[in-house]
């Protein structure tokens, strides 16, 4: 078992409009709302709540199914309690896992390969490591309907008939949908093998009555099963399955860029360096509108996304355009790309001896990687360190510990917590090997998971000084589980991990030092304006910052993003320590 911390795969930025609704007041915005206020700010939420499900089904229309879970998570982000929104976000998780399903080869050969006996097989072992592994006591009646939810979902769209060879009628099909729901409603699921037996005899219906594969139907209730645990536990493909070990050993095929749905588009969140995207001039920020000469808009994300993999040295024509620019057609060869566990290492400031690192992922070489960064620095002057985690998704957790560790010299740094004993641990610091380069960290609204663990950690042992935004706030720790059959796997979180201090980071996130946005300081959770002068005091700094406007550095230079001037500020009025 490998344990990843790492945030769903859908998720995107927020919307700044919904930041802005759990966004804390600043100092300068304390007066007493009237009463006519108050009313108008209670009744905005319903309506605020409607407009976001509207959009919702607007998306969801259009079979837009990425980009409408991913409209439904930023939602739940400022309105987590929401039933409607919940209720949403997951019939939008079923349709996406179904559309990513079908779309991958290796699931579609597992449905030919697998005997209806080996897909039973395959359901009882998922269960059965959800039944030692899940990190609270398993909802078996829940992923059992769940299942059924999802079958019937499946019954309904043209890919899943048509990758089956179903030639049954419209009548035929609703007549088992109906059916399907009478098994369903007439059983209480308290077990494994009971869930097992339930989803045997919907499979030998469904073959019955329109010629369905019996392992169709099983793989659909297994697959539920999975990601009906939580937002982050997952049914694996064998082809996701290899993708994520190739994540974790940080080396893959392909172009070299991460995307996001968008608007019919894909959008480049991030170029990898000496990739052949890069090679080819592809930018971050750039949009891809056709690939293989077919527009994305025709497209589900997934298939776009299939059309960029193919074999070492085979070439992939993409059309690609820049903001404010005319599109440009490339042919990019795919390669092996490395996933540079470390970016951008450099001396941001010669007088001062700033370092800067950004760390995009924890991979299995992050540690490693990072202390032959730190030498090579030291040995050009560096009298202080910027690392910069924004937009990091997460990673191993034991490269985070690790990072950790070279900077913290004593104490806890996380705790995990399970249900079973074997999931509770506490990862404590080591003194040998210390840096005590003074530190600033930067975090972002992107900063998830193993992100967290180090920026909590950093922060609760004061040993350091955390700037931007409050962080995602995933505090669950997932292990990736091979399972029996076709090479399949799962994603379960085990457990839910802890701050030093004990604090969850569970949607609440790492807020930190001096938030960015607004030029203030956060102390024992309040926020106070920011002072003309850095100088540590208590658990609280100061710092001459109003604002996201560039920030000029001490030499007269700025690097052209707001947040990161700041941070050079900070670490140049640190107290510079002694290796």
């Amino acid at each position: 078992m490998i344990i990843r911390v790492s945030r769903p795969f859908w998720l995107l930025s927020l919307l700044a409009a919904l930041a802005l609704l759990v966004a804390p007041a600043s100092a300068q915005s304390l007066a007493v709302p009237s009463r006519e206020q108050v009313s108008a700010a209670v009744g905005a939420v319903p309506n605020a709540i409607s407009s976001l499900i509207e959009k919702g089904r607007s998306l969801e229309s259009s079979g837009r199914w990425a980009e409408a879970l991913s409209h439904y998570e930023e939602a739940l982000r400022a309105h987590p309690d929401d039933a409607s929104l919940t209720g949403r976000f997951d019939t939008a998780r079923l349709h996406y896992s179904l559309e990513q399903r079908y779309d991958d080869r290796s699931f579609r050969n597992s449905i030919t390969t697998l005997r209806q006996r080996e897909s039973l097989a395959l359901y009882g072992d998922l269960l059965a490591k959800i039944g030692t592994h899940y990190y609270t006591t398993p909802p078996w009646q829940d992923l059992f309907q769940r299942g059924a939810q999802s079958l019937d979902i499946a019954l309904t769209e043209e890919k899943f008939l048509k990758s089956n060879n179903i030639r049954a009628t419209s009548n035929q099909i609703e007549q088992l949908r109906g059916s399907l729901r009478q098994l369903a409603s007439r059983y209480r699921i308290a077990s494994r093998n009971e869930a097992m037996n339930v989803a045997s005899q919907a499979a030998q219906m469904a073959r019955r009555q329109i010629g369905l594969a019996e392992s169709a139907t099983i793989l659909e209730f297994t697959a539920a099963a999975a990601s009906g645990l939580d937002h982050y536990s997952a049914f694996l493909t064998a082809d996701q399955l290899r993708d994520i070990y190739s994540q974790i050993e940080g080396n893959f095929v392909g172009l070299g860029v991460e995307l996001k749905a968008d608007n019919g588009a894909l959008l480049i969140v991030h170029v990898i360096p000496n990739s052949p995207a890069q090679q080819a001039g592809i930018l971050d920020g750039d949009r891809i509108v056709s690939v293989a000469g077919q527009s994305t808009s025709d497209l589900s994300t997934d298939e776009a996304a299939a059309l960029l993999t193919g074999v070492e040295g085979s070439i992939c024509k993409v059309s690609v355009v820049t903001p404010d620019q005319p599109p440009r057609e490339l042919s990019v060869r795919r390669a092996h790309v490395e996933v540079p566990s470390l970016e951008d290492v450099r001396i941001v400031d010669a007088e001062h001896g700033v370092a800067y690192i950004r760390i995009p992922a924890f991979q299995k070489t992050t540690a490693r990687d990072l202390e032959s960064a730190l030498w090579d620095l030291h040995a050009k002057g560096m009298r202080s360190l910027v690392l910069d985690l924004r937009g990091n998704p997460g990673g191993l957790l034991t490269a985070s510990v690790e990072v950790a560790d070279k900077f913290i010299a004593e104490g806890q740094i996380v705790s995990t917590r399970g249900r079973s004993e074997q999931e509770n641990f506490n990862y404590r610091a080591h003194r040998p090997g210390t840096w005590r380069v003074p530190l600033v960290v930067l975090i972002d609204g992107d900063s998830a998971s193993a992100s967290e663990i180090f920026a909590a950690a950093i922060k609760d042992s004061r040993r350091g000084v955390v700037v931007g935004v409050r962080s995602y706030g995933k505090g669950s720790v997932q292990g990736i589980f091979p399972l029996g059959y076709a090479g399949a796997g799962a994603r379960i979180t085990t457990a839910k991990f802890f701050s030093p201090m004990g604090h969850p980071i569970a949607n609440v996130g790492v807020a930190p030092d001096i938030d960015a946005r607004r030029g203030t300081l956060v102390a024992n959770g309040e926020e106070q304006l920011a002072g003309p002068e850095l100088a540590p005091s208590g658990n609280m700094y100061q710092v001459g910052f109003r604002g996201a406007s560039s920030t000029p550095a001490a030499n007269g230079t700025t690097s052209g993003d707001a947040t990161l001037d700041l941070a050079i500020q900070v670490a140049q009025n640190e107290p510079v320590a002694q290796l």
